[in-house]
């Protein structure tokens, strides 16, 4: 397996095609969390499963394109387009590796995402929110965390973590149910350019 496949930007038909895709499915994703009143995003289904069947780089630009498509309603979606494209380039890096291979390994993966959207989302949160994520378990640490501590980095760091580490977790199984109920011919329009075929 070539180092170079793993970041190509040679888009396929069927990769271009699969980027608002992955942007239909994180919207669909997000309507059924806030629907069903879920301590989750679940906005991220899309960009996983994209960086799974068509690397990191397919999976980075679907998760951009799905906070722009958000920001038209809501601007400040747009800054959060950073967090969307870690999410993208970790998920796609893990899954070349073979880390999103079976539901054990997808936990694992999972929490490393979940990590990663942390590192990046914290910073943006004290910045645009005051520390807060806007999920109601989250923002209940938060002041908790604020009211014993006075410490807005901590507060917003452990709001985000009990929010993000179970959603991506989450996030990333449902990617992986959805990756290996996808039709093998499909799945060979992918690997046979990434060489993702150790996920299957």
């Amino acid at each position: 397996m070539q180092k170079q496949k793993l970041w190509s930007f040679r888009f396929s038909t069927a990769a271009l095609v699969l980027i608002p895709a992955a942007a239909g499915i994180n919207y669909i994703g997000k309507w059924l969390a806030d629907g069903l009143k879920l301590p989750l995003w679940l906005d991220s289904i899309g960009t996983i499963l994209a960086s799974m069947l068509a690397g990191p780089v397919i999976g980075a630009i679907s998760g951009a394109i799905n906070n722009i498509v958000y920001g038209l309603t809501n601007p400040i979606a747009f800054v959060y387009a950073l967090t969307s494209i870690f999410i993208g380039l970790v998920a796609g890096i893990l899954a070349f590796r073979g880390w999103i291979s079976s539901w054990t390994k997808a936990v694992v993966a999972g929490l490393a995402v979940g990590f990663t959207a942390v590192i990046i989302s914290t910073p943006l949160n004290v910045a645009f929110w005051g520390g807060q994520t806007g999920n109601i378990w989250g923002d209940a640490l938060f002041g908790l965390v604020m009211a014993q501590t006075q410490s807005v980095w901590l507060a917003s760091f452990l709001d985000e973590l009990v929010v993000d580490l179970p959603d991506k977790c989450v996030s990333v199984l449902i990617s992986y149910a959805i990756f290996r109920g996808l039709p093998k011919k499909l799945k060979q329009l992918y690997s046979n350019e990434n060489k993702l075929e150790s996920l299957d």
